[in-house]
């Protein structure tokens, strides 16, 4: 997990050094953090005649004892000469471009540099990408920036048809600086220490465009000085949009850099407004609903989940399977803490007592209970408030099968409940109770609504309930949609354990705060359960096709899960990007990988089929994507990963 800095980490773009300490010394002064800086003199070119290298015995460039080997790691980011040509048609200038290239990333290894940036000119840059991947495959100790401008189709059409090529103006390719970066990306395969230097300029595309970069890795984001405006009192600041990309960039954890500044113009003053900014995005940490027009789903300023997800952005994590292990303390005591959840049960409870005894017998019925997977007590808590808030009268039954959890209900039947509450130690599939339940009341949900197996635990525990008795939740339901996240791809990648096929990781889901991702398309629904069941022979495998249609190009990397349910009448809750209950962080949303990025272009329809599979033993889904391309089906017969019964 990343955490969030306490400023923003901002640099200056210093086009000519004469004084190297002098120029990063007045920066740091400024309040910036590090420097861009050219690798080697802007007037340095390598020159060939008669095919081969002219030597020269001049040095191309300043001693590395100019700064310390702290300094050149932490202060400065080399700059590749702007005139490297890779992939000119000129097999001379791509000679000596290949040969610049090699010997500037040579020495920026050798100066220990934290990263290097250069500028990425058009679409076809297949020469470049094979130089670049080559470093990258050979462990270089730098990170690679590749400066990227964000243009509208529009725009970049004008500015290119007029010096391209004849024949290859018209590629749509040339059009989508996106696409630009897309192919470098899957030519070096999606490494991750290649990122994006994003160029933003004083016209900004629309925000389907804006949208698409969310899901990369946009490591620098360079703001030219000319993008800013002067305000009433002189100093310069951004356009409302521009201010709202940058806070978008923020909570993605770029870092920023000032292009174009005089020296002069007291530059400290871009770095205060963009501090200034990063500060107020902190307390404003709002997620814009891509589908719904201005809706925003995390509206408050202290917002419970975004607070709570703060180094948890894009972090992958196992799901729990609390049926096969036993949870600990630290886990019961994180998810108690939800001010949501409880409250919605408490208000489901409450209806449900209303409707189960009418208001004449209140004082002679007595309600059922039965709290399966009762953990720590919270819904048994719950279950009084409710039954008080409703005149009602409860007897509980607080079933558990972790016996850790059973030492703290006990407990809390000495010191708070008292005989209203039995407790069970036992698995609410094994247990003969003495009596039937008027209410069955769970928290057995995962991410994806089943994938803690909720459906087998109800099923197993329905028995004691009455034949017109209710289930709290009375359904769920899981939804799916195609998301765009090259930072996932490359953490599931690295998750190759020893031993293990490289597939496997491919292979399981991941539970995730989803930050850094393009959602591509609104969520659809795929798998529902309901209880109490009405099957005769409960059978929860289930199998659903979907559908997704692109509105730009992409790169598909996986798909997200979320979930929808109904506790008791109208009362729900959602982590369903549209329909989120406000506040609650008791689940992230859950990612399923698939093992090669798919592009995919506007228009072309995402097919992807699931599959819920069990037997005596696991629980496991598979998926597969069918259109565009056909890929493999991930996960058969649960080879990776199941869910143990």
């Amino acid at each position: 997990m990343a955490p969030r800095r306490d400023r923003v980490s901002c640099g200056l773009d210093l086009t000519a050094v004469p004084d190297v300490p002098n120029s990063i010394s007045e920066a740091t002064e400024a309040g910036y953090q590090f420097v861009f800086m050219p690798i080697v003199h802007p007037r340095y070119r390598r020159e060939f005649i008669g095919g081969s290298l002219k030597e020269r015995n001049t040095p191309f460039t300043r001693s590395d004892m100019v700064l310390s080997n702290a300094d050149w790691n932490t202060l400065v980011v080399g700059k590749l000469s702007a005139h490297l040509d890779l992939d000119s048609a000129s097999d001379t200038v791509r000679q000596q471009s290949e040969a610049a290239l090699a010997e500037e990333l040579s020495f920026a290894a050798h100066l220990t540099l934290p990263a290097v940036t250069l500028r990425l000119h058009r679409a076809r840059n297949m020469n470049l990408a094979r130089h670049l991947y080559s470093r990258v495959v050979n462990s270089c100790s730098y990170q690679i920036w590749v400066q990227v401008p964000l243009r509208s189709p529009a725009a970049v059409q004008r500015q290119y048809r007029s010096d391209m090529p004849e024949g290859e103006a018209d590629e749509p390719e040339r059009d989508d600086t996106w696409l630009w970066w897309d192919r470098l990306r899957n030519a070096t395969g999606t490494e991750a220490r290649l990122g994006v230097c994003l160029q933003v300029g004083a016209d900004l595309p629309e925000s389907r465009c804006l949208d698409r970069w969310m899901g990369e890795p946009i490591k620098c984001v360079m703001l030219p000085a000319d993008v800013f405006i002067t305000n009433k009192k002189g100093f310069p600041v951004l356009t409302r949009a521009h201010q709202e990309l940058m806070k978008c960039m923020m909570r993605l954890n770029c870092q920023f850099v000032v292009t174009g500044a005089n020296r002069h113009q007291h530059v400290k003053h871009y770095w205060q407004y963009l501090n200034h900014l990063y500060q107020v995005s902190a307390s404003d940490r709002r997620v814009v609903d891509p589908w719904t027009p201005d809706a925003v789903f995390l509206e408050e300023s202290n917002n419970p989940l975004s607070d709570f997800a703060i180094g948890y952005e894009d972090y992958l994590q196992c799901p729990l399977q609390p049926l096969m292990d036993n949870l600990e303390s630290q886990t019961y005591e994180i998810f108690e803490k939800c001010p949501v959840k409880y409250t919605e049960y408490q208000r489901a409870m409450h209806q449900a007592f209303l409707d189960r005894v009418p208001e004449e017998r209140k004082d002679q019925d007595t309600i059922v209970v039965m709290v399966v997977g009762a953990g720590r007590g919270p819904l048994v808590r719950a279950a009084f408030l409710a039954a008080r808030q409703a005149s009602r009268t409860l007897r509980v039954y607080a079933v558990e099968k972790n016996p850790n959890a059973v030492v703290t209900l006990r407990t809390a039947v000495e010191e708070e409940w008292g005989d209203s509450v039995v407790v069970v130690s036992s698995d609410m599939r094994e247990w003969k109770a003495p009596e039937k339940a008027d209410i069955l009341v769970s928290e057995l949900l995962g991410s994806f609504g089943d994938n803690e197996l909720s459906p087998e635990c109800l099923d197993g525990a329905q028995k004691y309930l009455k034949e017109d008795g209710i289930s709290i939740p009375q359904s769920y339901t899981s939804f799916l949609h195609p998301v765009q996240s090259p930072k996932l791809y490359n953490d599931v990648r690295g998750c190759r354990e020893k031993d293990k096929p490289a597939v496997t990781p491919f292979e399981m889901p991941y539970v995730v705060y989803l930050q850094n991702v393009l959602r591509i398309g609104p969520p659809q629904e795929l798998f529902k359960f309901h209880h109490p069941s009405t099957d005769e022979v409960a059978n929860n495998n289930r199998f659903k096709s979907l559908e997704f249609e692109a509105e730009q190009d992409c790169t598909v990397h996986g798909f997200g899960g979320y979930f929808e349910s109904v506790l008791y009448k109208d009362v729900m809750i959602s982590i369903h990007p549209q329909t989120h209950s406000p506040g609650m962080f008791s689940w992230f949303p859950i990612f399923f990988p698939i093992r090669e990025p798919m592009e995919v272009k506007r228009g072309e329809r995402v097919e992807v089929s699931f599959w819920r599979l069990s037997n005596s033993r696991n629980v496991w889904y598979e998926w597969a994507v069918g259109s565009p391309r056909t890929l493999p089906i991930h996960n058969p017969n649960g080879r990776s990963y199941t869910i143990g019964l």
